[in-house]
């Protein structure tokens, strides 16, 4: 983990109550943004409007500067602080009902190859995020202009994974 963040919030033992109380306030403002999307989208599934975007709402509610987005892309690659995100943020009913829409229009796929591109997409969406939340803090140009566009540019990039094709191993 960077050094940073485990100085930060109190090094391994005590930090990871102190990791899980920021993903728990984090993951639970999300958790409304997104029912709130989900009862707006009335059952379509619309990745842009329930996966993607009420994070990227959230952090526009943030300010700026945010750490955020860069606190959850840590978090999340590290191995004794994965399980935090997991169950914060990850086993939300909203989030879930937020994957299975999008997951009941998609063309069959083999399990393996669904679970790769769900890590796919749990991968991109907060390291995409830190990416900005990084350049935003730095003062340097970012791709899109806004959190909204970055949602857009996100969703995008997520309809176009999972329907691609699958290309068996030789």
């Amino acid at each position: 983990m960077g050094h940073r963040l485990g100085r930060g919030l109190g090094g391994r033992r005590g930090g990871s109550r102190v990791r899980r109380a920021v993903a728990r306030r984090h993951a639970g403002l999300i958790e409304e943004l997104r029912d709130r999307a989900l009862a707006a989208a009335d059952g379509s599934g619309d990745v842009r409007d329930c996966l993607v975007r009420p994070v990227t709402a959230h952090l526009t509610g943030l300010g700026s500067p945010t750490w955020y987005a860069r606190f959850c892309a840590q978090v999340m690659t590290d191995p004794a602080l994965h399980e935090i995100m997991v169950e914060e943020s990850l086993t939300s009913p909203a989030l879930r009902e937020a994957i299975d829409g999008p997951n009941r229009t998609l063309p069959a796929l083999p399990g393996e190859v669904r679970a790769e591109r769900g890590q796919m997409v749990r991968t991109l969406i907060p390291h995409t995020c830190a990416e900005r939340e990084r350049a935003l803090a730095e003062g340097t140009l970012t791709p899109r202009a806004t959190w909204g566009e970055v949602a857009t540019g996100l969703a995008d990039a997520i309809v176009g994974l999972w329907p691609a094709p699958v290309t068996r191993a030789r």
